[in-house]
């Protein structure tokens, strides 16, 4: 096996093996750090229905960054967003410079990436909001999350790559630290 080889098989072993780190460490600091308590179906608590307006206000705010830059970079390449405004323009979508492309993609990529990962957290959020978890944990876990696609959102703007990782992996701690508490929090 050449160096390459060897580089490639690491990184398929980090990628497999990664999730699985992050979900063991969301665990222990979900019993270690937040403790547990079984689920009871009530009413959420004032604390963490406010920690889900703030998250809620930093994902609007985000997701309003994206929208704004991705029109701002049609708007300084000329770009189009339907056939009929392609059409308007006498032009076609094949013949953009590949520069543009690049920055539509990028912008395109965050706003995707930012809209699968927000799916897993509102169904999260909900049940977390609704079953008396402890409180510190939620206000962690509900706005830690905004708050690392805030920071992604940065990252992959701005093309830095181990940034970005760092906010993604942040992201699925929140992620991981909310469905894990109610895996447990279900046999408490």
């Amino acid at each position: 096996m050449d160096h390459a080889e060897v580089n490639n098989s690491r990184a398929a072993l980090l990628v497999k093996v990664y999730p699985f780190g992050l979900i063991a460490i969301s665990l222990l600091i979900n019993v270690f750090v937040f403790g547990i308590q079984p689920l009871v179906i009530a009413l959420p608590a004032p604390e963490i229905i406010d920690a889900l307006i703030v998250a809620a206000v930093l994902l609007i705010g985000n997701h309003s960054w994206l929208m704004t830059v991705t029109e701002l970079t049609r708007g300084r390449y000329g770009l189009a967003t339907t056939p009929e405004e392609w059409e308007a323009k006498g032009g076609r979508p094949q013949s953009i410079e590949q520069d543009a492309q690049d920055a539509l993609e990028r912008r395109h990529n965050a706003h995707r990436n930012t809209t699968e990962n927000t799916v897993y957290f509102v169904l999260l959020a909900a049940v977390i909001a609704v079953v008396s978890p402890v409180a510190l944990m939620a206000q962690v876990w509900i706005v830690g999350f905004a708050v690392a696609r805030l920071g992604y959102t940065y990252s992959y703007l701005s093309a830095q790559t181990g940034l970005r990782g760092l906010f993604m992996s942040l992201t699925l701690l929140s992620l991981y630290g909310m469905a894990s508490y109610l895996a447990v929090a279900m046999f408490v």
